[in-house]
């Protein structure tokens, strides 16, 4: 199997286990990252990120830290105060070198295995399977043709020639079908028939659910062979930027929000900071929205369904929330219900969700005290 014989460098020898080590060792990360990656900004918000370009001293060994982003640095450019830089965003996956490696054992690989992989990326991860399999087995499919060709200068520069192709993985590539193996290197907001279909009974799909309020998690499905899956979410806050095609719609021009049925609120806005229940919240309304706005001196924070029409707004006065919603339905009922059903069973991690899949629903359970 052809490898590079570039020697690992410092920052990731506590991250991996085999038989990854051996593939992570043997691939140079840093060759999927010549055209530089991304860093947090110190202190910033979670979405603050600044370019690290290999013309910087600290290229060559920060690509290996765990705190960078493996990800192509064409991201858009956005005027920023932090620093006086100029910040850019990712446009692509955040797979960080713990990261990849874990989710490559998740998906439980064995000799033979074929693999579908969606989103390219770089084609670091697609590097590690072709390394860990041969590249004859691995496919992977990128919708931006630009990064699949970048990735492919790199494969090819460590010796891999898998099979890439550019269209919409969250159709899968039925031509390579059945896979052993399915990972999605890109947010979902649920699991699209044609991965099912292009599974073979007993295998994996590895992918991680989020939703548009942006929280997310890992989820391992067990094909059956009555074409339905199941299995659990895996837990650690996975994130990956949505596949594209399930983008959210533009908002545009928000609703009247003076308007509608207001009453007190059991539950506030704040209650979706964390991520676990935002997670839940996205059950209760899976087509929502969060806008936060100033009005009549206040702030406020809107959940909006562009597809529906529903919208909640809530406020906080004198220490207690209030919530007005209007639309055809009460979107801010149904997040509180949720939550509320959810703290009733003793506030389960998501690790304990359960998700399950036929025909014609995707459901997402949690254990009962």
């Amino acid at each position: 199997m052809p490898q590079c014989g570039t020697p690992r460098l410092a920052g990731s020898s506590h991250l991996h286990t085999e038989p990854w080590r051996e593939a992570v060792e043997a691939v140079p990360r840093h060759e999927f990252l010549r055209g530089g990656f991304f860093e947090q900004v110190e202190g910033s918000a979670p979405t603050a990120w600044a370019p690290v370009m290999p013309n910087d001293p600290r290229w060559l060994e920060r690509c290996y830290d765990d705190d960078s982003l493996v990800t192509q640095i064409a991201g858009t450019i956005v005027p920023g105060d932090i620093r006086g830089e100029i910040m850019r965003t990712p446009t692509s996956s955040s797979t960080m070198p713990s990261l990849v490696v874990r989710m490559l054992e998740d998906l439980q690989v064995q000799d033979g295995h074929r693999v579908l992989e969606i989103g390219t990326g770089t084609g670091y991860s697609t590097s590690l399977l072709c390394h860990r399999l041969g590249e004859d087995l691995v496919t992977s499919v990128e919708v931006d043709e630009d990064v699949s060709v970048r990735a492919r200068t790199a494969l090819g520069r460590c010796g891999f020639a898998p099979n890439l192709i550019v269209g919409d993985g969250v159709a899968g590539h039925k031509d390579g079908a059945p896979y052993d193996r399915v990972i999605a290197t890109c947010g979902l907001r649920t699991v699209p028939r044609e991965l099912i279909e292009q599974t073979k009974p007993g295998g994996i799909i590895l992918v991680t659910l989020c939703g548009w309020l942006y929280s997310s998690e890992l989820a391992r499905l067990i094909v059956h062979e009555d074409g339905t899956a199941s299995g659990p979410f895996l837990g650690g806050q996975i994130s990956f930027m949505l596949a594209r095609p399930q983008l959210p719609p533009p908002l545009g021009l928000l609703p009247d929000l003076d308007e509608g049925t207001e009453r007190h609120a059991a539950l506030g806005a704040d209650i979706v900071d964390d991520w676990n229940t935002r997670f839940v919240a996205q059950l209760a309304a899976p087509g929502a929205q969060r806008v936060t706005l100033t009005r009549d001196g206040r702030t406020e924070h809107a959940l909006v369904d562009v597809d529906t029409g529903a919208w909640a707004v809530l406020w906080e006065n004198d220490g207690q929330w209030l919530v007005r919603q209007s639309g055809p339905s009460r979107m801010w009922d149904a997040v509180e219900d949720h939550i509320t059903r959810r703290r009733a069973a003793g506030t389960p991690p998501l690790e304990q969700f359960e998700i399950s899949l036929t025909s014609d629903r995707l459901s997402i359970t949690w254990p009962r005290c």
